[in-house]
C-alpha cells in the first residue's frame, strides 16, 4: 500500500463577517478570484474567506 502524505495546515474558515478577524494583529486582508480572504502569517488560526 502506497503511503499518502496530507499537506499540514490549518483550514480556512467561511464567515459572513470578517470585520472582527481584521482586528487580530497580523491579519492582511486580500482580495483573490473576486473573493476576500484573511490571511495570518503570525497565526494561521485565523485564515478566513468571506462567502
Amino acid at each position: 500500500m502506497r503511503n499518502i502524505l496530507k499537506k499540514e495546515g490549518t483550514a480556512m474558515k467561511v464567515r459572513n463577517s470578517l470585520k472582527a478577524l481584521k482586528k487580530v494583529p497580523g491579519s492582511q486582508i486580500v482580495r483573490r478570484r473576486g473573493r476576500t480572504f484573511v490571511i495570518n502569517k503570525k497565526n494561521p488560526r485565523m485564515k478566513a474567506r468571506q462567502g
